[in-house]
């Protein structure tokens, strides 16, 4: 009788290896995968700028750009929610900006936010227009772009101090004069240069993206702009909300977020595989089994 019921045991015991030895090299397999849940989340997004933040143009004074983009953001699995905050005066220039930033309102608002988008600079370039209209050259715009690329830092700057993990999207400069004045190539080349100039401002901060859209007003035959011939139709605000959520999606969102909206790993029935009889330690799925030595060990019978 007990040469039988050792070799039972013997038998049993030389099962528990055999299966802990199998799980082993399955992965074990025979256990629920971890499975990637989304979890969505609230976007807190403040647009701030000029005229293409405020939206003029748009024939549904719904902010410009920011309806096209909050509803394709909101298709997002990880966005639960897109909130915008319109802070964009038209005329606005880089300086203006500046002192806008300091108001109580919008400094609240960006502490808060996820993302902040701005439009700045094509009233700067105006301004050089206007203040040189006698004596127009390229010399003049090549000698103010040192000083709005001066501008535009503190304006980063600043919307940094407020808020440190906030991603921040500039959305760059666009020649509406392209068709009026397709013959005059010196303005898209100080378009060109602006926009390199404010690439290189973004590029010096981490969590920063520049938009660009200059080439969507310029390779087609679509009419984007409003009546005024300078500023987007409502066609040319969806435009730019597809080429800005094209340029963030994914990855990038990712990292102008600082992860909040990264993936979320789950462990399907977690708790259930706790209370498990096994609990050998897997090297691929890091699930455990009570350790088959431990069985074999305490086993008396």
């Amino acid at each position: 009788m007990n040469n039988s019921n050792c070799g039972v045991n013997n038998l049993r015991k030389m099962w528990i290896i055999f299966l802990a030895f199998v799980f082993s090299l399955t992965g074990c397999s025979t256990f629920p995968n971890e499975t990637t849940e989304v979890i969505p989340k609230n976007l807190d997004v403040v647009s701030i700028g000029d005229s293409l933040t405020e939206g003029v143009g748009d024939s549904t004074e719904s902010g410009g750009y920011i309806p096209y983009l909050q509803r394709q953001l909101e298709q997002l699995a990880e966005v639960k929610k897109a909130r915008f905050v319109n802070y964009g005066v038209k005329g606005n220039r880089t300086d203006q900006l500046l002192k806008r930033l300091n108001q109580q309102e919008v400094r609240q608002s960006l502490k808060k936010a996820d993302l902040v988008i701005i439009t700045i600079g094509g009233n700067d370039i105006m301004k050089v227009f206007k203040d040189n209209l006698t004596q127009l050259s390229v010399k003049a715009f090549d000698k103010q772009r040192g000083s709005y690329e001066e501008r535009l830092d503190k304006v980063i700057q600043t919307v940094r101090k407020e808020n440190r993990d906030a991603g921040i999207v500039l959305v760059g400069l666009y020649n509406p004069f392209m068709k009026v004045l397709s013959d005059v190539k010196e303005v898209s080349a100080i378009i060109d240069d602006w926009n390199e100039a404010s690439k290189h401002v973004v590029e010096q901060y981490d969590q920063t993206c520049f938009v660009t859209v200059e080439d969507l007003f310029e390779n087609t035959e679509e009419n984007l702009l409003y009546n005024d011939q300078f500023h987007p139709n409502d066609k040319g605000y969806e435009q730019i909300a597809n080429r800005i959520f094209e340029t963030i999606d994914g990855q990038k969102l990712e990292e102008l977020t600082n992860k909040k909206l990264s993936t979320q790993m789950r462990r399907a029935n977690e708790k259930r595989l706790e209370t498990s009889v096994f609990r050998v330690a897997c090297f691929k799925c890091n699930y455990y089994l009570y350790p088959c030595y431990r069985l074999i060990l305490t086993d008396k019978r």
